[in-house]
């Protein structure tokens, strides 16, 4: 089972990904706070389930729709790494950031929900990445990170 959250209402779709961003200064001397701030910053989550005829609250963040209640859970990161290093099992970190904003791999080489000083465990291996030449000279393989475990 997830953990259950609040977030915007246009947001709350089975299915949708988003990384948590953490707490808004409009948020402060909120009533639902500990409902709604109950994610590990900066990780991806994926929405697992909408809680029906549930109440629609009252957001300063989400001021147009308000925030529903959902049920998220962390998923996998896909990402771009040192070939050298790409093995299931071992821990590994980003190549570093890319500028190439244009090249097919960027989202693999700067993914969402990823830091470049943190380290990650790999738990697959899918083998190349989309790109057919980086430009920084980098050799990467394409693989996909574990989520990172809830407190």
């Amino acid at each position: 089972m997830g953990k259950v959250t609040l977030i915007g209402t246009r947001l709350a779709e089975e299915g949708r990904e988003f990384v948590y961003g953490g707490e808004a200064a409009e948020c402060e001397g909120c009533p639902y706070r500990d409902q709604c701030l109950n994610l590990q910053e900066g990780v991806k989550y994926r929405v697992t389930d909408v809680r029906q005829n549930a109440q629609t609250l009252d957001c300063f963040v989400h001021a147009d729709n308000g925030v529903q209640a959902v049920e998220v859970e962390p998923v996998p990161v896909r990402a771009n790494v040192s070939s050298r290093n790409a093995y299931a099992g071992s821990l590994v970190e980003l190549a570093g950031p890319c500028p190439h904003v244009d090249c097919p791999s960027h989202e693999y080489c700067v993914p969402d929900g990823t830091d470049f000083d943190e380290e990650y465990r790999i738990t697959e291996v899918e083998g190349d990445p989309p790109h057919e030449y980086c430009h920084l000279d980098r050799d990467l393989t394409l693989v996909e990170f574990a989520p990172p475990d809830e407190d």
